[in-house]
């Protein structure tokens, strides 16, 4: 019995050997067909070549092919045919009725390869030549006048137009979507379109069911068999956008369905309409939600890169969303690093990096769309002129009386110990730090009441593509009712726009401003901690990590013998110093970038940034003038890979030589003559001082800035 299983076991052992050289030995798959390198399609003036390529499936090899996010496409025959049919059937949804295909010709191009020619004569377009509107008769007396101009008013089809089938799908969906925002929930839009093909005039039979108007009824919920959450707080969020007896609309309930969501709690949530009672003229509300778990868990990481600053991150958050009931939401989160400062290269300055924050809220605090928020936060942070261990307190309330709009006044407290250590031997002077009494290592403390406001339009906050951002943060630091080293107020505002260029959102026009002034009392000191800093891959990038600030510069020292004998560090004159940003009182950034997305997971981009911080607020007469001579300018390039967390993004910046150098504040600094890109062409000279008025502009900073994050720049 033990022999006929062990070879049994020797038999399944072959069989699988055999079974894996079988594998190991086939080749690789054959491609459908040959490569295509060229698809080109003459004859189009009316309707676009590229909106053409866009909906047929055989697409030529993009120049990107030759990289692993690319790859090249191949010729199918049968799929060219259908493709053939697609684009005559693509001219006569544009109107063009007596459009043909000409010619198509597939040409070899050397051993496996091909490049495809078409021909194709448009013809004359079709063109609107009466649009009948019927139906709108049957609106209630009372509105009929007012409701029938805001449904007609700017139609995307007119009389005289090129009849296109999806305009007039467009002008169906509008003038249906219009009535039912003003309570017409039953209301349909439909009709046909006639064409004479001798005349190329197509008349537009617009034929509108309106139906009766209906008001809000009742809210129902359904949910899991066991809910944790009570269907009356679901409610509760539904009717902060609707209520009983309001006019039926599709935007309220679009509304209702966000703010359920927003709860936080649910996995799946869908607002709909229930069937409209004819005889009481409502329409009830049908609430659909499944609950998610309340425990979860996330890890992650990160990697940060630039000239001035590298860091690897772990990330992890652990959060609680009905912590002791009632949907209150505990969170603790963390970030653990190492920070190399400059680079892994050249670690002057390196070491642990990292901050752990609980954070408790309260929803539903004394009214509905009122939550409390506190949160601790104890950090331990590396920056180019400092060290720090630090706490930070926070206690809030998040008003959101709308989804895109949240107020959020709040007391903060921090404390931190600064120490100007920026080597193992070089320290910055100790006003540059804010600390008092002369000393390069201190305790301070901000006491400060900040209200934050923001308005929100954006259609997705981390690839955004169409809308604004509106934002607005105040700080008053340090008054007679708390207490604090610093008294200040500090304003923050933040404006970006989106626009999409094309049907397709691939095209996208990003616009960014913002502006920030922080005005000590009495002209007095600022702390390191709350001024301004800019450079890096989410501010200007003309110029590396928080490098665009006023300096101070390390003078290098020397051993020289003393009078008496003994060794004396002695500052070394007409050699180049290295320097530390230090913070201003003063910020301006502002961004213009164009995005094209050219594949589903590329994008590239061409940006202009302009930028500036100074030493004084824009309350002084000596704070920096826009566009003036402490006012940088970049351009740039960039590539997206597009992921499920947002795009990986790298882009390279050349800062314009328009202005003059970056104040350095310390004696006897020497200004390079040039910068060059990366290293390459800076120029420094030890025979004489050069004055930062001429030099290049934002010296002593090269030209040239390379950024590698993840999530767009704004």
């Amino acid at each position: 019995m033990a022999a006929d299983q062990l070879r049994t076991l020797r038999l399944a052992t072959i069989a699988a050997l055999l079974l894996l050289a079988t594998a190991c030995a086939t080749t690789q798959e054959r491609p459908p067909g040959p490569k295509l390198n060229h698809l080109n399609i003459e004859g189009t003036h009316q309707v676009s070549e590229g909106d053409i390529k866009d909906r047929i499936l055989t697409s030529a090899t993009p120049w990107w092919g030759f990289w692993p996010f690319g790859g090249p496409h191949y010729f199918d025959p049968n799929a060219w045919q259908a493709d053939l049919r697609r684009i005559q059937r693509f001219y006569q949804a544009q109107g063009f009725y007596d459009a043909e295909v000409l010619s198509s010709e597939v040409k070899p191009q050397g051993a496996n390869a091909v490049s495809i020619e078409v021909k194709v004569k448009e013809g004359e377009p079709t063109r609107i030549g009466d649009i009948e509107v019927t139906g709108l008769d049957a609106l209630p007396q009372e509105f009929r006048k007012a409701h029938s101009e805001r449904v007609m008013a700017d139609l995307p089809m007119k009389k005289g137009d090129i009849f296109r089938e999806d305009t007039w799908e467009e002008t169906k969906a509008q003038v249906q979507g219009r009535l039912r925002e003003l309570g017409y929930a039953e209301a349909e839009a439909g009709g046909e379109v006639r064409v004479d093909l001798e005349t190329k005039q197509a008349t537009v039979d617009l034929r509108i069911t309106p139906g009766p108007r209906y008001r809000f009824g009742n809210t129902f919920v359904a949910t899991d068999a066991n809910p944790q959450v009570p269907p009356r707080r679901i409610i509760e969020q539904v009717q902060g956008s609707l209520k009983k007896g309001d006019w039926y609309s599709e935007t309220a309930l679009a509304e209702a369905q966000a703010r359920v969501f927003r709860m936080g709690v649910f996995g799946a949530v869908k607002v709909n309409r229930g069937a409209p009672d004819r005889e009481s003229g409502t329409v009830p509300v049908v609430v659909d939600v499944r609950e998610s778990p309340f425990r979860s868990v996330r890890l992650g990481g990160g990697l940060g890169v630039d000239a001035a600053r590298q860091e690897v991150r772990v990330l992890g958050e652990w959060t609680h969303r009905n912590f002791r009931g009632g949907l209150r939401r505990f969170t603790v989160r963390g970030r653990l690093g190492y920070a190399f400062i400059p680079s892994v290269f050249n670690r002057s300055k390196a070491g642990p990096v990292g901050e752990i924050t609980t954070e408790f809220e309260q929803p539903r605090f004394l009214f509905r769309d009122l939550r409390l928020q506190t949160s601790l936060t104890l950090e331990r942070g590396l920056e180019q002129a400092y060290d720090f261990w630090g706490g930070k307190l926070q206690a809030g309330v998040i008003w959101q009386p709308h989804r895109s709009l949240s107020i959020f006044p709040s007391y903060n407290l921090e404390v931190y110990r600064l120490t100007g250590r920026v080597s193992a031997d070089e320290r910055v002077p100790p006003i540059v730090l804010g600390c008092a009494n002369n000393v390069t290592q201190c305790n301070i403390a901000l006491s400060y009441l900040e209200v934050a406001v923001a308005w929100d339009r954006r259609d997705d906050p981390i690839e955004p593509r169409d809308g604004y951002y509106l934002a607005m943060s105040v700080q008053k630091g340090g008054s007679p009712f708390f207490f604090g080293d610093f008294t200040y107020v500090r304003l923050l505002p933040d404006l970006r726009f989106y626009q999409a260029l094309d049907e397709d959102k691939r095209a996208v026009l990003a616009v960014k401003v913002r502006l920030g002034t922080l005005n000590p009392a009495g002209g007095g000191q600022s702390s390191i901690v709350t001024r301004f800093f800019s450079g890096g891959a989410t501010a200007m990038r003309g110029f590396n990590g928080q490098r665009l600030s006023p300096l101070v510069a390390l003078p290098t020292t020397a051993n020289e013998p003393g009078p008496d004998g003994t060794v004396v560090p002695v500052v070394t004159q007409n050699q180049q110093w290295d320097t530390v940003p230090v913070g201003g009182n003063s910020m301006f950034e502002s961004a213009v970038e164009l995005r094209y997305q050219f594949s589903q997971s590329l994008m590239a981009a061409a940006f202009w940034d302009s930028g500036l911080v100074g030493i004084y607020d824009f309350s002084s007469k000596l704070s920096p003038r826009l566009f003036g001579p402490d006012h940088y300018h970049a351009v740039g390039l960039g590539m997206r890979y597009l992921t499920v967390v947002g795009p990986i993004r790298l882009d390279i910046a050349r800062r314009l030589n328009i202005g003059r150098g970056l104040p350095v504040t310390t004696p006897g600094y020497i200004y390079p003559e040039s910068g060059g890109c990366f290293g390459i062409g800076s120029k420094w000279k030890t025979n004489g001082p050069i004055a930062r008025g001429a030099t290049y502009a934002g010296s002593p900073e090269g030209l040239c800035a390379l950024h590698l994050s993840i999530g767009e720049a704004f």
